[in-house]
């Protein structure tokens, strides 16, 4: 039922007013003859109040104010026989919803202000609803699929980010779900009703990283119809995820390390300053200490946003996690689909899965059976159904005859694409000195994924 509490001295005009919204059989009214009846049954929390403007113990400013004060977002509608604007004005400003004159109209007037009302009431609650769906969603063990120790210890990590408003730096392989991690620590943590604003910033081009991350004003410059928030702005009292941090280049690094020491923005084309709350949380595929020995990437910068640093490992170390997943895209795919029954997969199916060192990490494990999926009868994944898509390392070197010289670089560009540019980890694979990979990428004999 919909409570309705109605304060009205006059008891036929109360009644007439209760009458008519009683026809509709969703509604409970309440009827009130003073202000104090009201205020002492407020803490009940009915839906909606409707108020006299001019009843004997209490004028209506005094009784909207006592109302609101107990409880804030309870929408108050005013009826009175004043006709002054100024009057309604202020009842408005006070924080009434609605105000409704005492005339002919005024029963189907505030028969439609509280369909308005309930309508707003009902959007709130499903917002609501939806907030704690997101919520339950992202809990560490929904959010993150697996069981393997080396999870486990990333679980932990995340615990700890969770209850912390320390900044989080999250590091690991492309694929390796940084942003699921991300969410995982907004959504546990006391910041869990604002906002989660997550930025890409290898996608954003070079000449907009101001606009996207700061704001700008209209007619800041060509192209600026409008006045536009930054992602700062926008995450106010929440999360700020900035991906692929390393993507940035140094002129914006000592932009981005000015507004984090500040905690304030300055939108483009003004001189206004903007206070932010956020905890920052970064994420990058690279290794952001071997960056700044480079010279690619600030140390005071990175001193600022290191924080809880939390490394993601890749799957190929999570042991059976790889049929745990498996299984969950595999429902998950049933369920988008609207399947009666998900597929099980064959052991030579998970044999081959397990034998399978994934170099595009989780990402790459949906996709293989996302496909393979579609590829079976529907009643089980065989091996035939899945599919690798990746270059073969002895079809990469033996397709044409090359120098030794020519070899080395096909090699050290296959492990440079294969681990997203890491020229530190690629030295380590491969046992040679960075310098040298280094001099093969300036000469240009090796090509990148870039």
């Amino acid at each position: 039922m919909f409570q309705i509490y109605l304060v009205e001295d006059d008891p036929w005009y109360g009644e007439l007013l209760k009458h008519h919204l009683t026809l509709n059989p969703d509604y409970e009214v309440s009827l009130f003859t003073e202000a104090q009846q009201c205020l002492s049954q407020i803490h009940k929390k009915p839906d909606v109040v409707c108020i006299d403007y001019g009843l004997p113990d209490m004028d209506g400013n005094k009784l909207l104010k006592e109302i609101l004060n107990r409880l804030p977002d309870l929408p108050v509608i005013v009826i009175s026989g004043q006709e002054e604007i100024a009057v309604a004005v202020s009842l408005l400003k006070a924080g009434a919803t609605d105000y409704i004159i005492k005339d002919e109209h005024a029963k189907d007037l505030l028969w439609r202000s509280i369909i308005k009302i309930r309508e707003n009431s009902n959007l709130k609650k499903e917002v609501e609803h939806l907030k704690e769906q997101l919520e339950q969603k992202y809990t560490f063990e929904n959010s993150i699929v697996g069981q393997s120790d080396a999870l486990k210890k990333t679980f932990r990590q995340i615990e700890k980010a969770a209850n912390s408003n320390i900044n989080i730096s999250i590091t690991g392989e492309t694929g390796t779900g940084k942003e699921l991690v991300a969410r995982a620590v907004h959504f546990n943590s006391e910041r869990r009703k604002k906002p989660f604003i997550a930025v890409n910033m290898a996608a954003i081009p070079k000449e907009l990283v101001e606009s996207e991350l700061f704001g700008h004003e209209k007619g800041a410059f060509t192209g600026a119809i409008s006045q536009k928030q930054g992602k700062f702005e926008a995450a106010n009292g929440g999360t700020l995820f900035l991906d692929e941090i390393g993507e940035l280049d140094l002129n914006h690094q000592s932009k981005l390390l000015r507004v984090l020491q500040e905690r304030e923005v300055v939108r483009i084309g003004s001189n206004k300053v903007i206070k932010f709350d956020a905890r920052i949380i970064t994420a990058t595929h690279k290794n952001l200490a071997d960056e700044v020995k480079a010279g690619n990437f600030r140390e005071d910068l990175y001193y600022r946003i290191v924080g809880l640093p939390i490394e993601l490992p890749p799957l190929r170390n999570r042991d059976k996690d790889v049929l745990i997943l498996a299984k969950y895209f595999i429902d998950e795919y049933a369920k988008e689909n609207k399947l009666k029954k998900a597929p099980i997969i064959s052991n030579e199916a998970k044999d081959k899965l397990m034998k399978y060192n994934f170099p595009g990490n989780v990402r790459e494990l949906k996709a293989i059976i996302d496909l393979a999926c579609v590829m079976s009868d529907g009643v089980t994944l065989t091996d035939d159904d899945i599919t690798f898509h990746t270059v073969k390392a002895d079809e990469l070197f033996t397709a044409t005859e090359k120098t030794l010289r020519e070899y080395n670089s096909d090699i050290i560009s296959f492990f440079l694409n294969k681990y997203n540019n890491n020229v530190i980890e690629v030295a380590k694979k491969l046992d040679v000195g960075k310098s040298t990979i280094y001099n093969m990428i300036k000469s240009g004999e090796v090509g990148t994924n870039k």
